[in-house]
C-alpha cells in the first residue's frame, strides 16, 4: 500500500486544496472543511469550498458548454466516456486505496468500487449507439409518428459519502452520453474523492479540446445542495441520501417543476424459508450486514427466518460473526473497517439502546472498539440481535452494522408481509430452494422492493440492471436497462408529408 502523501500526489491533490472546478483550474472563495479519515482520524487535506459567486460562475460555465456539448454527435460523446473509463483503469488502484482511506471501505471494496465506474463507462458507451425512439403508425394518410429524445441540459448530482466515486459515475457516465453537462456537489466527509474523479475527467475532456463546465464539482455543506436543488437552471437534481433528504429535494424540485431522480433509504431484508440452502444464506447475509461496516445503502438490516431452522440458522450466524475480525480496512486479513464518523457512532450506540429498550436478545452484542494503534478511528462491533418484527427500531434504517432477526412461522406471504411493512422498499431477497416460494415472491404481490434477488443477498448490483427502489426510497432508477431515459427529455413528432391538412380524429375544418 502506497502511503498517503504519496497516493495524494498521483491523484494531484493538493494537500490545501480548492473544491471547486469546471474545466481548467480550480477555485473556491468559502469557507475551509477539513477530511479526516476514519481509518485512523487523521487528516487527510483541507479544502476551501463554493461561495455564491463560486456557484454562479460554475453555473454560468455549465450553461455554456451545453450549447455545444449537446451538438456533438451521441457516439462521440460515447468516444469521451469510453477515454474516461480507460483513465480510470489506469487510477484504478490509486483511486480505490485513497476511496478506502477516506470512506473506510476496505480495499476490496474500494476497488470494485472503481470497478463499477469502468463498468458503467463500458455500458454508456454501447448505451451512446443506441439512444433510440419509437415509431408508430399514423391515423392520418401519410403522416409519420414518432417520439425521440433529447438531453435535458444540465444535471445536478447529489452524492453520498457511502459510495463516494461510484453513484457519481452511474450518473454522469450516462448523462454525458445523453448530451448533458453535469454539476456534482460530492459528500463533505468524502471530498478528496471527488478531487481525484474531476482531476482524472478534466484531463480527458483537456484532451479532447472540450469547452469548461461538462464535468463541474462544487465541494461544501449543506447550502451547495440546496442552491442545486432550488435553481431552475438545472433541470434534473439526481440525489442520492437519507429519506428526509429526499423529501426535501423532491418538494424543492417539485415546487419549479423540475425532475428528480431519488435514491434513498433502504431498509432491506432477507427471507430465510425452510428449504433454504443454509450455508449460502449464512455467507450471504453476514456480507450483507456487515460489509462496508453496514453502511451501504442495500445493507441486509433485517432477517426473517421460519422457525422450524431458526435455532441451527442463529447458531451458524452467531458463529460467523465471532470470527469476524475487525481494523484498519487497508489490511486485507480483515473484514469490517469502521463506521465513517463520530456521529455515525453515536447514531449505532443510540440503535443499540432502543433495540435493549425493546425487548432484543443479543446474540451477538455490540459495543464501540478501541482498535490499538488505530485510536482516532471509529470503529465498532457488529451486533446481532433477536427481536419483534413490529419492534419500533426495526421499522427505520439504521446506517450501522447492526443486524435484526425476527421469526415467521407461517406461509411464505406471512414473510413477506413482514418484509413488505416498513416504509422502504430498496432490497430484498430471498433463501429457498422451492420454486413456489421464491417464484411468489418475485410476483406483483410478492417484494414491494425495487431489487428482488433469489439465492443471493440484498447487498450489491450488476450494472446492467437498473439499480433503485420504491415507496420512501424515492422511486429513481439509476444505472443499466433503460435508466439513461431519465437524463432525457421525450418529444413526439408528427411528420406530415401529404398535399394536405388532415386533422387527427376525422375533424374536418374547412375554411
Amino acid at each position: 500500500m502506497k502511503k498517503i502523501t504519496d497516493l495524494l500526489k498521483e491523484l494531484n491533490i493538493k494537500s490545501n486544496q480548492k473544491g471547486c472546478h469546471s474545466g481548467l483550474s480550480w477555485f473556491g472563495s468559502g469557507e475551509y472543511i477539513k477530511s479526516f479519515s476514519p481509518v485512523d482520524g487523521s487528516l487527510l487535506g483541507t479544502l476551501q469550498a463554493a461561495g455564491v459567486e463560486d456557484y454562479e460562475k460554475a453555473i454560468t460555465k455549465a450553461e455554456h458548454a451545453f450549447l455545444i456539448f449537446q451538438k456533438i454527435p451521441a457516439p462521440k460523446r460515447g468516444e469521451i466516456v469510453r477515454q474516461f473509463g480507460n483513465k480510470l483503469r489506469e487510477k484504478k488502484a490509486a483511486l480505490g486505496q485513497l476511496v478506502s482511506w477516506e470512506m473506510g471501505k476496505s480495499f476490496q471494496e474500494g476497488l470494485g468500487e472503481v470497478q463499477e465506474m469502468i463498468d458503467i463507462c463500458d455500458f454508456a458507451v454501447g448505451i451512446s449507439r443506441q439512444l433510440h425512439g419509437f415509431t408508430m403508425t399514423s391515423e392520418r394518410p401519410q403522416h409519420r409518428l414518432y417520439e425521440q429524445y433529447h438531453p435535458l441540459g444540465l444535471v445536478g448530482i447529489i452524492s453520498a459519502f457511502n459510495f463516494p466515486v461510484a453513484v457519481w459515475s452511474w450518473n454522469v457516465a450516462l448523462a454525458w452520453v445523453c448530451g448533458n453537462v453535469c454539476v456534482w456537489k460530492p459528500s463533505e466527509k468524502t471530498l478528496l474523492c471527488s478531487i481525484a474523479c474531476q482531476n482524472i475527467i478534466s484531463e480527458v475532456l483537456n484532451d479532447n479540446k472540450l469547452p469548461e463546465g461538462i464535468s463541474t464539482v462544487l465541494s461544501g455543506g449543506i447550502e451547495i445542495g440546496k442552491w442545486i436543488t432550488e435553481d431552475h437552471r438545472i433541470a434534473l437534481v439526481s440525489a442520492t441520501g437519507s429519506t428526509r433528504m429526499g423529501k426535501y429535494v423532491a418538494q424543492q424540485v417539485g415546487a419549479r417543476l423540475g425532475k428528480s431522480l431519488l435514491e434513498l433509504g433502504g431498509n432491506n431484508a432477507m427471507i430465510v424459508t425452510a428449504s433454504a440452502d443454509l450455508n449460502i444464506a449464512m455467507r450471504a447475509a453476514v456480507f450483507g450486514a456487515v460489509g462496508t461496516c453496514g453502511q451501504r445503502c442495500t445493507s441486509t438490516r433485517r432477517l426473517i427466518v421460519h422457525e422450524t431452522i431458526f435455532d441451527s440458522f442463529t447458531k451458524s450466524i452467531q458463529k460467523a460473526y465471532n470470527q469476524l475480525r475487525i481494523g484498519n480496512p487497508l489490511d486485507e486479513n480483515n473484514h469490517v473497517g469502521p463506521l465513517i464518523d463520530s456521529d455515525a457512532v453515536q447514531t449505532y450506540k443510540k440503535a443499540i439502546a432502543q433495540a435493549q429498550e425493546e425487548g432484543g436478545e443479543w446474540l451477538v452484542p455490540g459495543g464501540v472498539l478501541d482498535i490499538n494503534g488505530y485510536e482516532g478511528g471509529f470503529y465498532v462491533k457488529p451486533a446481532v440481535v433477536i427481536i419483534d418484527h413490529d419492534a419500533a427500531i426495526v421499522q427505520n434504517e439504521t446506517f450501522a452494522p447492526i443486524l435484526f432477526i425476527m421469526k415467521y412461522n407461517g406461509g411464505i406471504e406471512q414473510a413477506i408481509s413482514i418484509q413488505n411493512e416498513v416504509k422502504q422498499g430498496l432490497s430484498s431477497s430471498i433463501m429457498s430452494l422451492n420454486i413456489q416460494e421464491t417464484e411468489t415472491f418475485l410476483a406483483h404481490w410478492g417484494s414491494d422492493c425495487g431489487i428482488a434477488n433469489v439465492n443471493i443477498g440484498t447487498s450489491g448490483a450488476e450494472i446492467g440492471g437498473a439499480f433503485g427502489g420504491e415507496k420512501e426510497t424515492g422511486g429513481g432508477r439509476e444505472s443499466g436497462s433503460d435508466a439513461w431515459k431519465a437524463y432525457m427529455r421525450r418529444q413526439t413528432n408528427t411528420i406530415n408529408y401529404s398535399k394536405d391538412i388532415p386533422l387527427a380524429q376525422g375533424i374536418v375544418f374547412d375554411l
